[in-house]
Parts: structure tokens; C-alpha cells; sequence
């Protein structure tokens, strides 16, 4: 299976200095594109056992400082980062032809941070966040839903935030943009952050 990539371009003298601000542009074209799940990305842990894995979160949130995401602490990724807390993120809106990877180092978000998105979250998402032992081997579905009648009872409409549950942040110290191009002749730009806090921004081959 073969695609030509012919949609768009990235260039330097057209692409921000800073690596955010790019991001920003081409997660606001993927979300006026309409593509489907635009916020979800693939994030890569590296266990104690030195095995990666990866799985699918959701962004809630960017800012200078970093990105943000949601979990369950215990599970599998939530161990992982205990123990390494280096990580990668990726991006990829295949109706644009882009990809954007961020790597760097992960840190728990306040607990007031936490508070207020779990807050926000919907009420089943909040009683599922209680009942389901995130990495654990169950039986079955039924001690999910077990769990959840129990919870729902327990706590009725306002179910608190689980000690176990809550936010990270990638704070990025590399970035890499990449834009589909004709003959695989692909435009790669990779923003590394300086010790200064800038970013020095570099082309790099497909």
C-alpha cells in the first residue's frame, strides 16, 4: 500500500520559532478539519524490565510548562513512569499528512489541578474512574459493572476523586513536526530546547 503525500508543506522561514506555537496551529487545523479524535495521541513509557509500550490517551491541555493528560496512576503506564519518568508523546492526523512527536520528562499535575478536570468529567466517567482497577486481570465485564452499581450507591452524584486518578505532564525538551511530501521527500523539523530555555530549530532527512 502506497500513498503520495501532496496535501501541504513545512518549511522553516514558515513554521514558529517555538515549538508550542506550531503545535497550536496544526491541532487548531485538525480540529476545524473536523478529523476524528484530533486530541488523541500515543504515549510511550519504557518499564523497570526496559520493554516500551505504548497506549492511547487524550490531551486535556498545553501550555508553555508542558502537556496534559488524565489516568488511572496504578495502572500499567502509571507504574511505568514511577519508575522512568521519561516518555514520548505522538500526534498523527492522517488526513493532513502530519505527525507530531514531543518527548521529555513526565510529572504529576497539582492535586488541585486533578480536582478541578475530575470535577468536570461526567458523572459515569466519574463513578468509572472508582470502578475499573486499570491493568489488573478481572474475571469479567460483571465486576466493572459490580463495581460501578457499588460506587454509584456509595457516593450517589458527587463521587470525589480517587486518590489512584489523576493528571500528568509532559514537559517537552524536544519536539518533531512531520508533513507528508511527494516521493517521501517528507519535511521533518525537530525543536530542541537550549539550556537558556530556547529552542534551536534544525531540519532533519526523512
Amino acid at each position: 500500500m502506497r500513498k503520495s503525500y501532496e496535501r501541504a508543506e513545512l518549511d522553516e522561514k514558515a513554521s514558529h520559532a517555538a515549538p508550542l506555537a506550531q503545535f497550536a496551529q496544526w491541532l487548531g487545523e485538525a480540529l476545524a478539519g473536523a478529523l476524528p479524535e484530533p486530541n488523541a495521541m500515543t504515549l510511550a513509557t519504557v518499564g523497570s524490565d526496559l520493554r516500551p509500550s505504548t497506549r492511547i490517551v487524550l490531551l486535556k491541555g498545553y501550555v508553555e510548562r508542558g502537556i496534559v493528560w488524565y489516568t488511572n496512576y496504578d495502572s500499567r503506564k502509571g507504574q511505568e513512569l514511577a519508575g522512568n519518568p521519561f516518555a514520548a508523546l505522538q500526534f498523527h492526523w492522517v488526513a493532513l499528512e502530519r505527525v507530531v512527536r514531543i518527548e521529555g520528562l513526565v510529572e504529576k499535575v497539582s492535586d488541585a489541578e486533578s480536582d478541578a478536570y475530575f470535577k468536570s468529567r461526567p458523572l459515569d466517567s466519574r463513578l468509572g474512574a472508582w470502578a475499573s482497577p486499570q491493568s489488573q486481570v478481572i474475571s469479567g465485564r460483571g465486576v466493572l459493572v459490580a463495581n460501578a452499581a457499588k460506587y454509584g450507591a456509595q457516593f450517589l452524584l458527587n463521587p470525589p476523586r480517587p486518590p489512584h486518578w489523576g493528571g500528568y505532564r509532559l514537559v517537552p525538551d524536544r519536539w518533531e513536526f512531520w508533513q507528508g511530501r511527494k516521493s517521501r521527500l517528507h519535511d521533518r523539523l525537530r525543536y530542541l530546547k537550549n539550556t537558556d530555555g530556547g529552542w534551536l530549530r534544525e531540519r532533519l532527512a526523512p
